[in-house]
């Protein structure tokens, strides 16, 4: 009887063995997990779960008797050790397993500040998983004063949460603007002006010199400006990388993650890899998504590909970020582009247009989910829109998708 291991139980892991049984393998299913937890949605952990308004059990993305009745073992709170591609086995505590194929849905972890500046006080945390947000919960309490390193979207999304809770936030970015990696200046712009609207103080071009404890636990936070300031925690969200320690003791190639092919190969035949950890071939260039969708979706291909479905991932990348009232909505990617057009709605709805030359590449839509779905639907088709019709907020969109 064939046997496939899943490494990571994650949303990549737990899609991509629902899918093999939904598409009809009877043979041995093995998930992996080095968390005790039962495969769960990350999303809402930093927001819903961290204020309190859902419960543990509804960030679970199965319920553990779907495991039972699909006959997929679950691995959980069982690292692996060791991955033999030559023998094709991998090893669990002091178990060997072998297996037919094998996926790598191993995700990615959160940059960690160096122990030299501090980063290994007490009260110095990451939110990526629920151990992590089950540590932080307790801190954030009104009155607390709270430092959050980093101006992207999971520092921004961590302020907000901790100025609804009442905690005083000063959050500080190195780089000149608020998530100047990943959007334009006009979606810094907006963000910014909410955040502050909130209480939040924004220090952009200031970067984290040092953080000093009291009795091992973190008490004031020193800037490259000179400030010293009095905090009770910080949060540390400073990016991620792809997690491969476990692709290299497979020795299969890496590059910016674990490198696959279209189909989500490895450079093993016998090894495949979805999900945040994947990078992967897309329009003439190699790219990492790191979204729920493209775990879902990559996972999904994956799966069918196993069972010898010879089938191409085609990502049609989107994501979206709630902070306060707003809901972000993303889709595309904005490498590349040299215009943006502003879309302007009632209130806080705002969008913005990413553009090179006349090709639509991307949309930032904030409580905007009428232009956010045309968009989506013109990039995926890979049509673009009148930037004229896109500008003029009196216009409907509609008609663009049937030119």
């Amino acid at each position: 009887m064939s046997h496939f291991i899943v490494i990571g139980a994650g949303q990549a892991g737990s899609s991509l063995v629902a899918k093999l049984r939904k598409d009809g393998f009877d043979g041995k299913i093995t998930l992996i997990g080095a968390e005790d937890s039962l495969p769960y949605q990350r999303p809402p952990l930093s927001k819903a779960y961290l204020l309190g308004e859902m419960e543990k059990e509804r960030l679970f993305l199965r319920p553990e008797s779907f495991y039972h009745e699909n006959n997929i073992s679950l691995r959980l709170g069982q690292p692996v050790t060791a991955i033999d591609s030559s023998a094709k086995t991998v090893t669990v505590g002091r178990e060997v397993l072998s297996y037919d194929q094998l996926a790598l849905t191993t995700g990615s972890a959160p940059h960690r500040l160096p122990a030299e500046i501090g980063g290994d006080l007490a009260g110095v945390h990451v939110v990526r998983t629920l151990q992590d947000i089950d540590a932080l919960a307790p801190a954030v309490n009104e009155g607390a004063r709270a430092l959050i390193v980093g101006g992207g979207y999971i520092g921004l999304e961590a302020a907000a949460v901790c100025a609804k809770r009442g905690v005083s936030v000063t959050l500080v970015e190195m780089a000149s603007r608020i998530l100047q990696r990943v959007a334009c200046a006009e979606t810094s712009g907006y963000f910014r002006t909410l955040h502050q609207e909130h209480g939040v103080e924004i220090c952009e071009g200031i970067g984290l010199k040092q953080l000093c404890g009291d009795a091992g636990h973190v008490s004031t936070a020193e800037l490259s400006d000179g400030r010293c300031l009095n905090v009770d925690f910080v949060v540390v969200g400073v990016g991620v990388a792809p997690t491969t320690d476990l692709a290299q003791l497979a020795g299969v190639d890496l590059d910016n993650g674990i490198k696959v092919d279209a189909q989500g190969r490895t450079s093993d035949p016998y090894i495949w890899a979805a999900g945040d950890c994947a990078s992967f071939p897309y329009l003439g260039q190699r790219i990492r998504l790191e979204s729920v969708p493209n775990a879902i979706d990559q996972a999904e291909v994956v799966a069918a590909n196993m069972l010898g479905a010879q089938q191409d991932y085609v990502a049609q990348p989107w994501f979206w970020s709630d902070q306060y009232d707003v809901k972000l909505q993303i889709a595309g990617l904005n490498t590349g582009f040299d215009t943006v057009v502003t879309r302007a709605g009632q209130a806080r709805s705002m969008s913005f247009w990413y553009y090179k030359g006349d090709d639509l590449l991307a949309v930032d839509a904030m409580n905007e989910p009428r232009a956010y779905m045309v968009a989506k639907r013109l990039i995926d088709q890979k049509k673009t829109a009148d930037k004229s019709v896109v500008a003029d907020p009196d216009a409907d969109l509609k008609p663009l998708l049937k030119a």
